[in-house]
């Protein structure tokens, strides 16, 4: 079964990458994991495991357990990276249950920073069909265990700022173009106003390399599931709708240096024997750009997103055969680009 993310598609005027909705709930039964003695963890973990039978029934798919401690940290690292699983639990001492859906579109963390942590992720913008998928899985859920609640707060977390829905909805946008405007950090100032919080993905600061940004809901308390999901589908289709204007022009006035862009990227990337993450990113950034304004074509779709979360190193590694010298990673990169990224067609 392809990966989630193995079916990302940057079509003309597709700039969405990625959609993630994240419910954070908790069992009356028990206190808070931060609370939680390892006998009482581990004696909630055994309930819920026998009692978590039609889990796989309703997500539709297989799924497959594990007990976090179990997991090589090498491969906790890169799930990590691929987003299923939070920095704040990677080393924790407490049991934590693990279980992903095959496609990894799936996956409930178990006495993590919550008792239960659902999320659902899929290719492309499918906020809203995300949201049908996490609600039906929670039910599954709550079916069995009774969620703290409270009639005025809602759904009771660990982290304040998860109190209420519980949820957070995010939409992953590629702003290439947009991204490099003077007015580009004001844009995003404006847009926070809605009541989002919008980041680049990788990069620290004002540098984000690969030009990905992640909008996501600011709150979750005094307001719905639905205008959370409204309210970060809005300011991503706006966001979304700028980068093609921006783009458009471009083409229009540069169109010989926004190929000769595109078809460097490719070809540093295609031939290079050395790449940092950094100057990876932004040369995957370049060539998805080119796939989405139809300047670059590949015989078969492919998902230039893959590669993003390929080329991080802790799934470098992980993929490996051999044992990888950390010192050499530049080279894996750049040797898994070689083989990984697909022949060129002419249109």
């Amino acid at each position: 079964m392809p990966k989630w993310y193995e079916q990302v598609r940057m079509d003309p005027g597709n700039n969405y990458v990625s959609s993630r909705v994240r419910l954070s709930r908790n069992w009356a039964d028990y206190k808070f994991p931060n609370r939680l003695s390892t006998a009482e963890a581990e004696e909630m973990l055994r309930r819920i495991h026998d009692s978590l039978d039609g889990f796989s029934e309703a997500a539709g798919e297989p799924i497959q357990e594990w007990l976090l401690a179990e997991i090589p940290e090498i491969r906790r690292m890169a799930m990590r990276e691929r987003r299923l699983l939070n920095a704040s639990i990677l080393d924790r001492k407490a049991p934590v249950g693990v279980l992903i859906s095959q496609a990894e579109d799936i996956s409930l963390i178990l006495n993590g920073d919550d008792h239960f942590r659902l999320q659902c992720l899929s290719p492309n913008a499918h906020l809203y069909e995300l949201w049908d998928k996490a609600d039906k899985l929670d039910d599954c859920i709550n079916e069995h265990f009774n969620y703290a609640f409270d009639d005025r707060y809602g759904y009771l977390t660990a982290f304040p700022t998860n109190v209420g829905t519980g949820m957070r909805a995010n939409i992953v946008v590629h702003l290439p173009a947009l991204s490099t405007g003077k007015q580009f950090p004001s844009l995003l100032e404006s847009m926070t106003r809605f009541g989002v919080t919008i980041r680049g993905v990788y990069g620290t600061g004002k540098e984000n390399f690969g030009a990905l940004y992640d909008i996501s809901n600011a709150k979750t308390l005094g307001i719905s599931e639905r205008e959370i999901l409204d309210l970060v589908t809005k300011v991503a289709s706006q966001l979304n709708s700028q980068e093609n204007q921006v783009r458009r022009n471009l083409l229009e006035s540069h169109r010989t240096e926004r190929m000769d862009q595109a078809y460097k990227s490719y070809g540093i990337l295609k031939y290079a024997r050395k790449l940092s993450l950094r100057d990876a990113l932004i040369y995957l950034s370049h060539v998805m750009a080119g796939f989405t304004d139809g300047i670059l074509k590949t015989e078969q779709p492919f998902s230039v997103y893959r590669l993003y979360l390929g080329i991080q190193p802790s799934n470098l590694i992980a993929s490996s055969t051999t044992p990888v010298d950390r010192e050499k990673i530049d080279e894996v990169r750049a040797d898994y680009l070689r083989r990984t990224l697909p022949e060129l067609t002419d249109f």
